[in-house]
C-alpha cells in the first residue's frame, strides 16, 4: 500500500531483501496525519488555528527583551520577544531541513538541499521513541542493541512494551566493537527484531563503528528491518566517519544527530534523523502536529547560517585539541592508579579506568568513591560508568574549557593521592 504523503516510487529501493512496507507496523501505513492548520497556509489574516489574535503576554521592556544578534554575526538577527509567539509554528520547517543537508551534503547535482530526507525531533530521544513505535510492535516485536550504549534504547524500549535483544560490543582490549557475527546469528535466530540501534561515536566509549562494518549489516538478507545509527557525537570525528554517505544509497538506515553536541544548543531539543523519503515521510505522518517550537526553530538556523557555522567549526577545533592535552595529563597520573584511556576518543569525552592502585585491575569501589569525592567535595562533577559492559572503574570525563580541564586535572591527582 503507499505511503500516505509519499509520491509513488520509480523504481525499487535497495537492498532488493529490504521492504519497508513490511517493517512499518500496519496501523501506521494506514494512519492519516493530523492536519495542522498551518500545513496549508501560513499567511494572511490567520483565523484558523484558535491562536490568540491579540499576541503574547510577556512584557518587552528593554530588561527582558533578548537580542541575540550577535550569535550568527551580522547576516541574521533574533530578538525573541518580537516572533510571533502567539501563532503555531510551521509544522515543516523546511528551511531548517535544507541548510541541515547542505551540511551534510545530502544535496543533487544541481545543489538543490533534499530536505525530504530530513526529519527534526524533539531531541535525538524523540526520534528514537518514534521510530520504535512506528516499527515495532508492542509485546510481540524486538529491538536489537549492542552494549555498553545509550541508556535511553533501554527506557524507549520498556515505555514501547517492545523486547530487546542484547549482542554486547567486543571489548576486549578496549575495542568496543561490533560482534557482526553474534548480531547476524541473533536476526537468524529471531525475525521479529525489527530495528538495530548502533551509537557511533559510542556512549559511553567514544567508538566509531566503521562504515563497512554498517555496510555488512544493511546487505545482511536475513535481516529485514531498519539499522539505525547515533551518530550525537559525530562533529567531533574525523572527516569521512558519518554513515550519511550510506543514505543515498541504502533504503534501510537511519542516521540520528543532534544540535546539542557539536553545535552546543543542548538547551533547544533538536534532534535530526536522515534517511530515504518513505522513511521520513512515515515518520512525519506519527509526529505531534507542532513538534518544533518557534524560539527552536529560530536559534536552528541562526546556528546553521555561514557564520555560525565557521563558530562552531573552530570551536570544534578547538574542544578536538584539548581533548588531545586532556588525555596526555590524565595518562600522566598513572602512578596515581589511573589507566590508560579506553574507547576510540572520537567525541567531545574521554573514558578512564580508576584502578585499585598503580598497575593494578579496575577498581569500582575505589572509582565510585572518586566520583563522589570530586562531586560533592571538589566541585568537579563526571559520570561514573563503571557498571557498564566493559567499562569496569571507568569514569567518563567531558571535555572542558582550558581552564576547566586543568581543573580537572588538579582535582582528581589531589583526590586519587588520598583516596
Amino acid at each position: 500500500m503507499p505511503i500516505l504523503g509519499l509520491a509513488p516510487s520509480n523504481g525499487p529501493s535497495y537492498p532488493a531483501h529490504f521492504d519497508i512496507e513490511a517493517v512499518i507496523r500496519p496501523n501506521i501505513l494506514t494512519l492519516h496525519p493530523y492536519r495542522c492548520a498551518r500545513d496549508d497556509y501560513q499567511d494572511g489574516i490567520l483565523l484558523d488555528a484558535n491562536e490568540n489574535a491579540l499576541g503574547h503576554s510577556i512584557p518587552t521592556s528593554p530588561k527582558s527583551t533578548s537580542n541575540l544578534e550577535n550569535l550568527a554575526g551580522a547576516d541574521e538577527s533574533l530578538d525573541f520577544l518580537s516572533l510571533d509567539l502567539h501563532r503555531y509554528p510551521d509544522p515543516a520547517q523546511r528551511e531548517i531541513k535544507a541548510r541541515i543537508a547542505r551540511l551534510r551534503n545530502l544535496t543533487t547535482v544541481v545543489g538543490v538541499p533534499k530536505d525530504d530526507h530530513v526529519f527534526l525531533g524533539v531531541g535525538s530521544d524523540e526520534v528514537i521513541d518514534l521510530l520504535m513505535r512506528v516499527c515495532v510492535a508492542p509485546g510481540r516485536e524486538k529491538v536489537l542493541v549492542t552494549p555498553p550504549t545509550y541508556g535511553m534504547y533501554g527506557v524507549c524500549v520498556q515505555v514501547n512494551d517492545v523486547g530487546v535483544v542484547k549482542v554486547p560490543l567486543n571489548v576486549e582490549g578496549g575495542a568496543f566493537q561490533l560482534r557482526l557475527e553474534e548480531m547476524k546469528k541473533a536476526v537468524d535466530e529471531d525475525p521479529s527484531i525489527k530495528l538495530i540501534i548502533l551509537c557511533s561515536p559510542g556512549n559511553p566509549t567514544g567508538t566509531l563503528i566503521p562504515l563497512a562494518d554498517i555496510q555488512d549489516l544493511l546487505e545482511y538478507p536475513k535481516f529485514k528491518g531498519v539499522v539505525v545509527i547515533d551518530e550525537a557525537y559525530i562533529d567531533f570525528s574525523p572527516p569521512g566517519s558519518s554513515a550519511v554517505a550510506l543514505v543515498e544509497k541504502y533504503a534501510n538506515v537511519c542516521v540520528l544527530q543532534t544540535l546539542s553536541k557539536g553545535f552546543g544548543l543542548a538547551a533547544i531539543r533538536l534532534g535530526v534523523a536522515i534517511a530515504q523519503p518513505p522513511l521520513i515521510q512515515i515518520l512525519t505522518n506519527a509526529k505531534a502536529p507542532y513538534n518544533i517550537s518557534t524560539p527552536t526553530a529560530s536559534l536552528a538556523l541562526f546556528a546553521l547560517s555561514p557564520s555560525a557555522l565557521a563558530v562552531m567549526s573552530s570551536r570544534l577545533a578547538t574542544l578536538n585539541a584539548s581533548r588531545t592535552t586532556l588525555l596526555a595529563a590524565l595518562q600522566s597520573l598513572a602512578l596515581l592508579g589511573l589507566g590508560p584511556a579506553i574507547g576510540g576518543n572520537h567525541a567531545n569525552f574521554l573514558m578512564v579506568p580508576v584502578l585499585a592502585r598503580a598497575g593494578g585491575e579496575p577498581d569500582n569501589v575505589r572509582s565510585e568513591r572518586v566520583y563522589r569525592e570530586l562531586a560533592e567535595h571538589e566541585g568537579v562533577v563526571v559520570r561514573f560508568r563503571g557498571k557498564e559492559h566493559g567499562c569496569a572503574g571507568c569514569l567518563r570525563i567531558t571535555v572542558g574549557s582550558e581552564e576547566e580541564n586543568r581543573v580537572v586535572v588538579q582535582k582528581l591527582t589531589e583526590v586519587l593521592k588520598r583516596i
